[in-house]
């Protein structure tokens, strides 16, 4: 058992800890190999070589690992240590099916879909078999809704039997080539939230653009959406209640980005490390000059500190509660501790660290990315001080 199980091993089932381990070997041994394989573009992997890691992944036993055979789920604690193995290369989650969009609309579907949405939407994204998207963010230049989702201006209406959508999305992310789509928009009771099968005439992608991370399929796409027509029990519950369900879906999603991240920056430290170690400067290995070994000790507190948060938020979420502060609190402290880690990194391996010789450089795009995406540092701090402002004192 190596040290990440060990200190994980407490309030997890053997079952899960198993999974976990052979998550692990998983992506070392099989997934690790393929990062620099051409089909992994700037858009993120390619459907073919997803299908191909999917494949292998299905033949090890490990896709889709934290939703068992049965429709069970992991615990959140028990998900954060499969996470963050499968985040050990760039292309884990989406070879272990780990990956957002997908995990977190998973997640929302398997706790609010009825049996009917579960088998038609949930079904073949669980399988594998099957990509989504999330249409919920819209274009800046719109002054449509980013941050602050009260600002939506996708509309829709009923119809007979069918909702009408109308509006543009960007940052969808996935959304070329996926297969379902978690919609919002806004009726006059206030934010919906339909699902849709996809492609569909009525969704025009207007552009992919190019972002600095590239490990998501499908790109982070701006769309049109232009009369879409979607059938009434295609609905997340009823008129009015879409937030409702997006809290739902946001805490665990915020934090499955953490634990993901985690993983990516722990096996960038290794390659950090086994590069100090061998690299040799001014008569001696790079690790015994202390700008350097600071630096690693430091990066060796930063990811244990989010490691520990990130479980002391996922046991919060396994009472039952909504861990909204709470997810907040861990996204700011792990995007930016994460962001340090990824940054000694790069800094360490000096010329080496900014080349596609290893994964450094992709880890530290990556992050960079992760401060901003579900939702900025600095919207999180705000909320938080909003709290503290109601409370009258600290958390």
């Amino acid at each position: 058992m190596d040290q990440i199980h060990a200190a994980a091993a407490p309030g997890i089932s053997p079952r899960a800890l198993d999974i976990a381990t052979r998550v692990e070997k998983f992506v070392r041994e099989v997934v690790a190999p393929y990062e620099k394989d051409p089909r992994a573009t700037s858009h993120g992997p390619t459907d073919e070589l997803i299908h191909e890691l999917r494949a292998k992944a299905r033949a090890a036993g490990v896709l889709t690992p934290h939703i068992y055979p049965d429709g069970g789920h992991m615990t959140h604690l028990e998900t954060a240590l499969t996470l963050r193995h499968s985040g050990l290369s760039p292309l884990g989650p989406i070879a272990c099916n780990t990956m957002a969009p997908d995990e977190g609309n998973m997640f929302l579907l398997g706790a609010v879909g009825s049996k009917d949405l579960k088998e038609r939407f949930l079904k073949p994204l669980v399988s594998g078999e099957a990509r989504s998207t999330f249409f919920m963010t819209e274009p800046a230049e719109d002054n449509g809704a980013g941050s602050d989702p009260s600002m939506m201006l996708t509309t829709c209406h009923l119809d007979g039997n069918h909702w009408v959508v109308n509006g543009r999305k960007s940052f969808a992310t996935g959304a070329q080539g996926a297969k379902i789509g978690i919609v919002m928009a806004k009726s006059s009771d206030g934010a919906c939230m339909f699902l849709v099968n996809l492609p569909d005439p009525a969704i025009t992608i207007e552009r992919v653009p190019d972002t600095i991370d590239s490990s998501m399929p499908g790109g982070h796409c701006v769309v049109k959406i232009e009369n879409l027509r979607i059938p009434a029990d295609q609905m997340l519950g009823n008129s009015g209640e879409g937030f409702k369900y997006a809290q739902v879906r946001l805490s665990p999603a915020r934090l499955t980005h953490c634990m993901r991240w985690l993983g990516s920056c722990i096996r960038a430290n290794e390659i950090a490390v086994d590069y100090a170690i061998k690299r040799q400067a001014f008569g001696k290995a790079l690790i015994d000059h202390e700008g350097v070994g600071f630096q690693l000790a430091d990066n060796m507190i930063d990811l244990k500190q989010c490691e520990l948060i990130i479980d002391w938020c996922a046991r919060i979420l396994d009472t039952g509660a909504l861990g909204t502060v709470e997810s907040s609190m861990a996204k700011v402290a792990v995007s930016e501790a994460l962001f340090r880690v990824a940054d000694r990194c790069v800094q360490i391996m000096g010329g080496t660290g900014v080349t596609t010789d290893t994964i450094v450089q992709q880890v530290f795009r990556e992050v960079r990315a992760f401060r901003i995406y579900d939702g900025p540092t600095e919207v999180h701090k705000w909320s938080l001080a909003k709290k503290i402002k109601r409370l009258g004192r600290p958390y």
